[in-house]
């Protein structure tokens, strides 16, 4: 058995059912799982002085795309829209291999741990031929490595440019074997444990890149092998486009006619509901993992999170690819989440602390994940902390549910713990020679990018 006590905290939020903020106390978890929290003494296999620390859940992110990490920043890309961003990149992306997934599935889920992310769902959809089963295990590898939770997707496209779709025929598949590779994945990398440090879901990409009867048999497939379905809707006005004039319905209509709607359904991006269709998602618990960086940067839209909450439909928050970001952290996107939605909807717009349980309560329920998203006994030993002793956070402590909302964290946090063990310690990797790892990456992404 081992053990960490968290010891002393000035503040622990715990996003628990009665939102409960314990000051002065400790946090005790055995063999991954919460076991105590209180003021009084426990001992442990280790222990942290958190004095003068605030005590978070750790942050849940709910779509990620994280081979765009080695596609960041790129001049030629900065001012365009979805379609034609997608278009360009795919002749960066149709490069990918092994090495490229892993450092930088090792960059994007560095800075998420950094930052405070414990848990992290990756939509991979993009698999040159002969690098189906290296990719999936490259990602776990690396989420290994660091020892942050991954829930990783089979993601999945058939439709190419020459079909009527935007990716290019080098990185399709037939709908046999994307369904063949769906279910090796599953069987191979999934483990519905409550406490599982590897799930997969099934990931169709998008309504402009899969067949219908992909998405069809990938929901067959899915709930035969219980596991979740995931892809991209409703994100811009030419999806919506598309997918009228293609096949005579709205997106949500058309994803609904192939069976995915429902509580083990959840779509990244969400913009474009209109009152019919978010009624839809709350009768169904189909949920949304929202991305306000990324929607702000492509010029997508700003999607109507307030009438979300207030219907009950399950909302995640998440980062999204990190080249339409271009960061892979979950703090910036909580705080400018607030700020977007403070802009649009005023006073109907959530507070700082609901953003927070947006992404740790919400997005659990997104992932249909229940051991997560709070600090409190029987869940997982999930959390962050941040030294309050500092300048940055002077005059900010009168409500620390609130504060990574409406004041925000700008940097790396001081610890994070995955699992009961700590991964982050004084704002920097532990289980990697992160020097070392960055130098590696540095490489690598060069060398992919000559290949273009």
């Amino acid at each position: 058995m081992s053990s960490l006590l968290i010891k002393n905290a000035r503040s622990i939020v715990t996003c628990d059912d009665r939102d409960r903020v314990l000051e002065n106390a400790s946090l005790l978890i055995e063999n991954g799982v919460i076991t105590y929290l209180g003021t009084g003494e426990k001992e442990a296999d280790e222990v942290l002085d958190a004095t003068g620390c605030l005590v978070y859940p750790g942050l849940i992110n709910t779509h990620h795309h994280l081979y765009q990490t080695f596609s960041r920043n790129l001049p030629q890309v900065q001012n365009m829209e979805l379609f034609d961003w997608l278009t360009t990149l795919y002749e960066i992306w149709k490069n990918l291999d092994g090495e490229i997934i892993y450092h930088s599935s090792m960059t994007g889920l560095g800075e998420l741990l950094k930052t405070g992310c414990t848990t992290c769902f990756d939509h991979h959809y993009v698999f040159p031929e002969g690098q189906t089963g290296t990719l999936l295990d490259a990602q776990f590898s690396a989420a290994r490595d660091l020892g942050v939770r991954m829930y990783a997707s089979r993601g999945s496209m058939d439709l190419s440019k020459k079909d009527g779709g935007l990716p290019p025929d080098s990185v399709v598949q037939t709908v046999d074997k994307i369904l063949a590779d769906s279910q090796w994945a599953v069987e191979t990398y999934h483990d519905p444990s409550p406490f599982s440090m590897n799930r997969v879901a099934l990931a169709p990409c998008s309504p402009f890149s899969v067949t219908g009867e992909l998405l069809r048999q990938s929901a067959l497939l899915a709930r035969s092998l219980k596991v979740r379905l995931h892809t991209h809707l409703c994100e811009t006005k030419d999806e919506e486009r598309y997918v009228s004039e293609r096949y005579g319905m709205r997106p949500l209509e058309y994803m609904e006619s192939l069976g995915w709607v429902g509580p083990d359904v959840w779509y990244a991006h969400g913009i474009h509901f209109n009152d019919q269709e978010l009624r839809r998602l709350a009768e169904t618990g189909t949920g949304v993992a929202h991305c306000p960086i990324s929607n702000m940067k492509l010029s997508s839209g700003v999607c109507r999170l307030p009438e979300m909450l207030e219907l009950g439909i399950p909302v995640g928050l998440a980062v999204d690819g990190s080249a339409s970001n271009d960061g892979s952290n979950l703090l910036e996107e909580l705080r400018v989440s607030y700020l977007l939605h403070r802009l649009h909807s005023s006073a109907k717009a959530p507070s700082g602390y609901d953003l927070l349980k947006l992404a740790t309560r919400g997005s659990a329920k997104v992932l249909g994940w229940e051991e997560l998203g709070s600090l409190e006994a029987g869940k997982a030993g999930d959390l962050f902390m941040i030294d309050s002793r500092r300048l940055e956070l002077t005059g900010t402590l009168l409500d620390p549910k609130s504060l990574l909302g409406t004041v925000g964290w700008k940097g790396a946090v001081d610890y994070t713990v995955v699992n009961g063990k700590v991964v982050v310690r004084q704002g920097h990797l532990v289980t990697v020679d992160e020097a070392d790892q960055t130098r590696k990456a540095h490489k690598a992404v060069a060398d992919y990018l000559a290949r273009t």
